[in-house]
C-alpha cells in the first residue's frame, strides 16, 4: 500500500535550518505531483511547496527564498531544505502525494490523496 514517511523534524534556533525528507512506497513515485504542507497549533493545515513529477516547484510566499524542494525519483523520496527559520515556521510538517497526475495544480489538502504521519518543527526565538 502507499506510504508516506517523513522525517528530519526537530528543534533549532531562528535562523538556523534543517532538511525533511519524506520517503515514498507503494506507487510509481516518479509519475506524480508532490508537496509539503504544513499546521501549527490552531491554524489550518497550509500548503509550503509543490513539486511536479519534472522537479518543477512552487512556494508558498511565506517560504519563498527560505525553502527548497526536491526529489530524487530514483530514491522515492522528497526533500524540503528549510533555511533561515523563523518561530512562525513552527509546525507539523507534512509530505502528500497526488495521484491526479505529473502536474501540481492541486494546492489545497483536500486534493491530495495520501499523507505522511508528519514530522515536528520548532524553531525558537
Amino acid at each position: 500500500q502507499v506510504q508516506l514517511v517523513e522525517s528530519g523534524g526537530g528543534s533549532v534556533q531562528a535562523g538556523g535550518s534543517l532538511r525533511l525528507s519524506c520517503a515514498a512506497s507503494g506507487y510509481t513515485y516518479s509519475r506524480h505531483c508532490m508537496a509539503w504542507f504544513r499546521q501549527a497549533p490552531g491554524k489550518e493545515r497550509e500548503g509550503v511547496a509543490f513539486i511536479d513529477s519534472y522537479g518543477g516547484a512552487n512556494y508558498a510566499d511565506s517560504v519563498r527564498g527560505r525553502f527548497t524542494a526536491s526529489r530524487d525519483n530514483a530514491k522515492n523520496t522528497l526533500y524540503l531544505q528549510m533555511n533561515s527559520l523563523k518561530p512562525e515556521d513552527t509546525a507539523m510538517y507534512y509530505c502528500a502525494a497526488d495521484f491526479a497526475g505529473s502536474w501540481c495544480y492541486a494546492t489545497q489538502p483536500n486534493e491530495y490523496d495520501y499523507w505522511g504521519s508528519g514530522t515536528q518543527v520548532a524553531v525558537s526565538s
